[in-house]
């Protein structure tokens, strides 16, 4: 699960998920590794409603590069009375450069729009030193996220 869903798209991060998963107009969702140094705070990113905006608060950690995600499937349970995300995991395969402090999931509307026009949707802890070696990020075994009742 997130570490948190960025406020502009809570509520919404499922119609994202099922828009990336038709690939409709080319949409995707996009996986952003920040880099530890300089990193804004949860409340500055959670509150970011595009990547130029996290960016504006935060470094790109460009070495390893951003990765498109596969497998992404948005469900709805009606048992449950849930809605879900979910990717495959992710890897960087001989990840070189700086530490790493967070992951960004981001939904790109048309498959190479600029930052202005991508949505984050998740933001996640992800510090790892790059070594030369794969690197992964795993999916939880629950999804990206999930909207479920409140109690």
């Amino acid at each position: 699960m997130a570490d948190l869903v960025s406020n502009i798209s809570k509520g919404r991060f499922v119609h994202y998920g099922a828009v990336a998963q038709a690939g409709t107009g080319g949409a995707k969702l996009v996986a952003i590794v920040l880099s530890a140094a300089g990193l804004g705070t949860d409340d500055q990113l959670q509150d970011a409603a595009t990547v130029t905006a996290i960016l504006a608060v935060a470094t790109e950690q460009t070495t390893m590069g951003r990765k498109t995600l596969s497998g992404v499937t948005a469900t709805v349970n009606n048992t449950a009375n849930t809605a879900s995300l979910d990717a495959n995991d992710v890897t960087w395969t001989s990840a070189a450069g700086s530490a790493t402090g967070k992951l960004v999931i981001a939904f790109d509307p048309t498959g190479s729009s600029g930052d202005g026009a991508l949505i984050p949707l998740s933001v996640h802890d992800f510090a790892v030193t790059p070594d030369g070696t794969d690197i992964t990020a795993q999916i939880n075994a629950a999804g990206l996220a999930v909207a479920e009742n409140a109690p």
